[in-house]
């Protein structure tokens, strides 16, 4: 199966600190929203916009089932199922909880599982999902397992799943942060996104059910249920009601490159002094990704080959200096009003000097790059240029290094101390062996002279 994939367009960037940090703090004017919980996310790049209460446990209510459908394109494109496989709808998958949407189902309709997931997305159907949940996976509580193990996966923390529908249990909870992720990991296959961003489909007769229309619940893709919510850079989202929950919609939306998820729980609707109803589920949806598309924007805050420090070289007549530059650059989403002017480099070099010989694009430290007190990342620090050594003046620095070693000093030092004791030792020696020879002609005992006197 095609997957719609959306890279990021800068791939030397290692952001150390604050990749999940809102960036609301840029003198951008807050959107100002009702709901209890709310995120939007830069997708591509995973940089959170704003933040109300994102990392707190709430309830999901149907947005569950779009992790309900990854799992079943996932099985998909494993092999495990075709979206052409006939599944025919049991008793056993049709019992739900009283008061849950539906799809109006019956026992007996076999319809493909392609044609099960618009049941599941469009109009909501919480028997589908167990459909489907029993077609992956044999078995509803399995199923369920499956989601659990897979959303951990996918690094929500907070999130954990007791039904395939998203039916009301204490123990059925997600963050609003979480459903960017498993939203984000749905809106990778093409179908997915097909399926949201359809206003409505047409289901077959299938012998035991005539032939007919399912309507999509997102007013931002749909008209039908409500007018006036329109909104043309919408790529699809889910919504989710319950009374504990709230109103509740995840949405994505492109304009031009900025590709943004927003989520909105536990929204209200309210009488206006018209008499209309504001259904904030959609249009605090449409203002957060507003204020998203027309407040942001990508923002290099470290070029690439920027020089920002030098670094003494050693052992070399070539030169006596390197300058150094990021590796790289840090691209980030961040409000439109940005002074570039205020954004803080502080390089730390690992020594103020390095020995010759130095390749480019050695690594001699690292940037730090902030803006107004939020540290965005770090780059390594390379040399811009290489630099030759000496050989003379290695082979001098290698002497004198040599003879700065406290080791060879102290040899050096005994060395010298056995020589003067073999010298003064040899000197008393041959002095001695000089006063002993002297001595002995002058005390030797006189002969006696007995020749004759020749006359």
């Amino acid at each position: 199966m095609k997957k719609c994939r959306f890279p990021a367009l800068f791939a030397a960037v290692t952001v150390l600190m604050t990749l999940f940090l809102p960036l609301t703090a840029a003198a951008v004017e807050d959107p100002g929203l009702t709901c209890r919980n709310a995120i939007l996310l830069d997708a591509t790049y995973d940089e959170v916009l704003y933040d109300k209460g994102a990392y707190d446990k709430v309830y999901p209510a149907s947005i569950t089932k779009v992790m309900t459908a990854l799992l079943v394109l996932e099985a998909v494109d494993a092999g495990e199922l075709t979206l052409d496989t006939p599944i025919t709808a049991t008793a056993q998958a049709l019992e739900v909880p009283e008061g849950s949407s539906t799809a109006g189902i019956q026992e007996g309709d076999t319809y493909t599982l392609e044609q099960y997931l618009y049941c599941l997305l469009l109009p909501s159907g919480n028997e589908v999902a167990q459909i489907l949940a029993i077609a992956v996976d044999g078995d509803v509580p399995t199923f369920v397992e499956h989601m659990n193990q897979r959303v951990q996966e996918l690094g929500c923390e907070g999130t954990h799943f007791a039904n395939p529908h998203g039916y009301h249990d204490p123990d059925h909870y997600t963050t609003a942060y979480d459903i960017t992720r498993f939203m984000k990991a749905a809106m990778e296959y093409d179908l997915f996104q097909t399926i949201l961003t359809s206003p409505n489909y047409t289901l077959p007769a299938n012998g035991v059910s005539e032939e007919r229309i399912i309507r999509n619940t997102n007013a931002l893709t749909s008209n039908w249920t409500y007018t006036g919510y329109l909104y043309g850079p919408g790529t699809g989202g889910k919504t989710g009601t319950t009374d504990e929950a709230g109103y509740c919609l995840v949405e994505t939306a492109r304009d031009g490159d900025m590709y943004l998820i927003s989520v909105i729980l536990g929204a209200e609707e309210v009488e206006m002094p018209d008499g209309s109803i504001d259904h904030r589920q959609f249009s605090e949806t449409i203002q957060l990704l507003d204020w998203g598309f027309d407040n942001f924007q990508r923002i290099t805050l470290a070029p690439e080959d920027t020089l920002v420090a030098k670094v003494q070289v050693n052992l070399s007549t070539q030169a006596d200096e390197v300058n150094v530059k990021p590796l790289g650059s840090i691209t980030r989403t961040l409000p439109t009003d940005v002074d570039l002017d205020r954004v803080e480099m502080t390089p730390e070099l690992y020594s103020e000097s390095v020995d010759a010989p130095v390749e480019a694009g050695q690594v001699l430290g690292t940037l730090s790059i902030s803006y107004e007190g939020t540290v965005y990342g770090t780059l390594d620090l390379v040399a811009d240029t290489s630099v030759e050594r000496s050989d003379l003046l290695y082979y001098k620095h290698q002497v004198e290094t040599f003879f700065q070693n406290a080791g060879v000093r102290l040899i050096l030092a005994v060395v010298l101390v056995l020589v003067v004791v073999v010298l003064l030792r040899v000197l008393v020696f041959s002095k001695r062996r000089r006063y002993r020879s002297s001595a002995g002609i002058g005390t030797g005992r006189r002969g006696r002279y007995t020749g004759r006197r020749r006359r």
